[in-house]
């Protein structure tokens, strides 16, 4: 089947299928952590279908063992994932990240200029019926959900829309202090400031024009890091990663049209 214009597999985006290797990030006797492409899911559950590949189930795969998620990333979230490579090893990562003693960065390109830098502090409700809880049928409590961020660089950019002959983004660094479902983009769309290429959360109107721009399909959230101290070792770890290269794209694309 001919892939549809612009939603051809990259680095960091997929759209139907998965043919290259994924990249390892680390890898110790006890954690790997690997590159996740947007459009993957991390784990097998009622919405995916048969024949989709599954991050868990590519990288088992790809090293030829079992491998146990000690969280998680959106389907559409690109970027670094941590895997214990065993039960005992996942369980201790679990804590950590339980306890809140992971420190989690992202960048993420959003619609508007956008305060310097900021906390956000809406608390959050799960909803029965979510992708990754398709089984319940009850709403969860709300639940305390915090995100910092800090602006890294704005733009003016000469993309007409509506009424309006520039386009401005944000390019933010992102610090979640809690984990809840779909936490950044919920709390960016609540301060106005959708992510690109959110086709949930986000700005239609942005996200068909960003496209239309450029080709990138994908939304503009990645993970890029990971700060905590080894279970088994003590030592302080911190594991980094590019934005990928649709990600990258565009930032070149609006890179001359920097205000800040």
């Amino acid at each position: 089947m001919t892939e549809p214009l612009g939603l051809q597999e990259t680095d960091d985006f997929i759209d139907a299928s998965i043919s290259r290797p994924l990249r390892i990030l680390y890898q110790d006797e006890n954690y790997v952590a690997v590159f996740k492409p947007a459009g993957l899911v991390v784990h097998r559950s009622k919405m995916t279908q048969p024949h989709e590949p599954v991050l868990l189930q590519t990288l088992r795969d790809q090293l030829n063992q079992f491998v146990y998620p000690v969280h998680r990333l959106d389907r559409p979230t690109a970027g670094l994932i941590l895997f214990g490579l065993s039960g005992p090893a996942a369980a201790k990562m679990v804590d950590l990240f339980t306890t809140r003693q992971v420190s989690k960065y992202y960048q993420a390109l959003v619609r508007g200029f956008v305060p310097k830098s900021g906390t956000i502090d809406k608390p959050l409700r799960e909803t029965f019926g979510e992708e990754w809880d398709k089984g319940s049928t009850d709403d969860h409590p709300t639940q305390e959900a915090v995100t910092q961020f800090e602006v890294l660089s704005t733009y003016e950019v000469p993309w007409p829309i509506g009424a309006f002959e520039k386009t401005r983004f944000s390019l933010l660094e992102i610090k979640p202090l809690t984990g809840r479902w779909h936490q950044i983009r919920r709390h960016l769309n609540h301060v106005a400031h959708p992510v690109i290429g959110d086709h949930r959360h986000g700005d239609h109107r942005y996200n068909q024009m960003v496209f239309a721009q450029s080709g990138v399909y994908r939304m503009m959230l990645t993970a890029m890091r990971l700060d905590f101290r080894h279970p088994y070792t003590g030592e302080l770890h911190s594991i980094v990663t590019s934005r990928g290269s649709e990600f990258d794209r565009i930032i070149e694309m609006i890179q001359p049209f920097s205000v800040r």
